[in-house]
């Protein structure tokens, strides 16, 4: 196959003179084949030269690196006989290979998708925003006096870095204040919240004063003498219901795992302080759960109980979104962290708009999913109303 020869001469040019991007292999010509695609790009493992394949699958993908000249031979062996089209992208031209199911074969050249290539290394180390040789670390008992990661707590220090991640990601589209006043509504032990002050004033270099709101006592004394022992000087606790804060000026605003209405009353504070972002990773949904009890509802879905409780949870941060929009919030929601560290791993973020104009459709979103669910009030438009 002389058009395949050609794209094969093609990629070697392109590896020699490091202008490849990234191969695509596609349209199986076993429809039952288990491998929809094939991507290939170049990546260096302790400086050595390798074609990265990763094998999607209906369910998963799978990862496996070969070195150059078997890498090729792995794309010849593809295109010659089980998938009809290849794709290759370089900073210089496309080529595109398209075999019809008569067999007939075109070889395509096209302008350049891409400018520049991807970064090549693969065993690089990633990003840690949190240095294990923060004193925090050491005190919240994550790390040991020499800095060492304790192994228990691994998935903590996975999910403060994952956390300060997506922090630095919304603080980029938001505007908030030379001086930033953030709460967090149920600090708990403070371990995100430590790791958000430190990042934010250490690395960030910003002037953050950050108050913790905690109903235990023993936990915001605990705090408050770990703040104290790092040389935290705008970082408090206080021990309080979320109700009970009045302070007004909030620019920021974090409840991570507040069980379920106090979530509600976190977003309401965040709201009527017209907060520049707030942040909500929720749980405990049991505010509708427990006024559908007894009720049958229409969808087969809700026959069994792990169902109905997962979908009262989609049911209630939907409608607490969709309450966020009515008051000019930009909203999303997505997995903070995998399953596989916790349950509790949705996050609900709002991001206030300067000039949104209100949506009356809202209303009449939130009154259908109400409708339909027969479900009498959500405790946050209770709230806001």
């Amino acid at each position: 196959m002389k058009e395949l020869q050609v794209l094969v001469e093609f990629l070697k040019q392109c590896l020699a003179d490091n202008t490849f991007v990234k191969l695509t292999i596609s349209n199986p010509v076993d429809k039952q084949s288990s491998i929809l695609k094939v991507y290939v790009r170049f990546i260096e493992i302790k400086k050595q030269p390798f074609l990265s394949f990763t094998y999607r699958h209906k369910t998963n993908d799978q990862v496996k690196n070969f070195s150059i000249e078997a890498g090729i031979a792995e794309i010849e062996k593809f295109m010659q006989s089980q998938y009809r089209n290849a794709t290759l992208f370089s900073t210089k031209q496309d080529y595109a290979l398209l075999t019809s199911k008569k067999g007939h074969i075109t070889l395509q050249k096209n302008k350049p998708t891409f400018t520049e290539t991807n970064e090549t290394v693969h065993d690089r180390k990633k990003t840690k925003r949190a240095s294990n040789t923060q004193s925090y670390l050491t005190h919240l008992g994550i790390t040991d006096s020499n800095g060492i990661l304790i192994p228990k707590m691994a998935d903590k220090y996975r999910q403060i870095n994952k956390y300060l991640e997506i922090i630095e990601g919304l603080i980029e589209h938001v505007l908030l204040p030379e001086e930033i006043h953030i709460v967090d509504m149920g600090s708990g032990k403070g371990y995100l919240t430590f790791a958000l002050y430190d990042y934010l004033v250490n690395e960030k270099q910003l002037n953050v004063a950050l108050t913790g709101i905690e109903l235990r006592q023993e936990l915001v004394d605990y705090c408050n003498e770990v703040a104290a022992a790092c040389g935290f000087k705008k970082l408090q606790f206080v021990c309080k219901p979320i109700q009970k804060y009045t302070d007004k000026r909030i620019d920021m605003l974090i409840a991570l795992h507040a069980c379920d209405t106090a979530t509600d009353d976190a977003i309401y504070k965040g709201i009527v302080s017209n907060a520049q972002l707030i942040v909500c990773a929720p749980c405990c949904h049991k505010q509708i759960r427990q006024q559908v009890k007894g009720i049958e509802q229409e969808s087969p879905l809700l026959k069994y109980g792990i169902f109905k409780e997962r979908q009262f949870e989609m049911v209630t941060d939907t409608l607490r979104a969709l309450i966020m929009e009515q008051h000019q919030y930009q909203t999303k929601i997505f997995e903070f962290i995998s399953n596989e560290h916790t349950r509790k791993n949705i996050m609900l973020v709002g991001s206030k708009l300067p000039h949104a104009s209100a949506d009356q459709q809202l209303q009449h979103k939130i009154d259908a999913i109400k409708n339909e669910y027969h479900i009498d009030f959500h405790y946050l438009e209770k709230l806001t109303r």
